[in-house]
């Protein structure tokens, strides 16, 4: 299992992943304009799995983290926390936050394993093509100072 940072050129695997991991995929372009300002790491050979962070002050927040449906339970979306983890940390970062659709068992599960605690609930926050719109679930996770 290869993992490293994401480059400039990573921008349509990245979509890829996305569109097969989600409902609602964000573009090449989206990831493109990422992968210029933000946090990316990036796992397999091609590239299977991705975790794109935003880093401000000492907090960070995860934007995003999709693993191809074909290479999931692998243990990447792990490996892509515990590196970006470990990293955010040494630059800093005290707290690492996202939200997930509370609906997503799988992530949730995952994001609880590895020390994310709830910490709030956005409303109806994502869009379904059918069905009521789905509550965001706010997690919150606290690094360790570096050395």
């Amino acid at each position: 299992m290869t993992l490293r940072r994401g480059q400039v050129g990573d921008g349509a695997a990245l979509a890829r992943v996305h569109q097969a991991a989600f409902d609602h995929p964000w573009s090449d372009a989206d990831f493109s304009a990422y992968l210029t300002s933000d946090l990316v790491w990036v796992i397999g050979q091609p590239i299977s799995g991705f975790l794109l962070i935003r880093a401000i002050g000492n907090e960070a927040e995860i934007l995003t983290l999709a693993v191809d449906p074909a290479a999931q339970r692998n243990g990447y979306a792990r490996s892509l926390l515990a590196a970006s983890k470990q990293e955010l940390a040494g630059l800093g970062v005290m707290r690492l936050i996202l939200e997930v659709a509370a609906d997503n068992l799988p992530a949730v599960s995952l994001y609880e394993r590895e020390g994310f605690l709830p910490f709030g609930v956005r409303k109806a926050y994502y869009r379904r093509d059918t069905g009521p719109n789905m509550d965001a679930q706010l997690f919150s996770c606290a690094l360790p100072a570096a050395h």
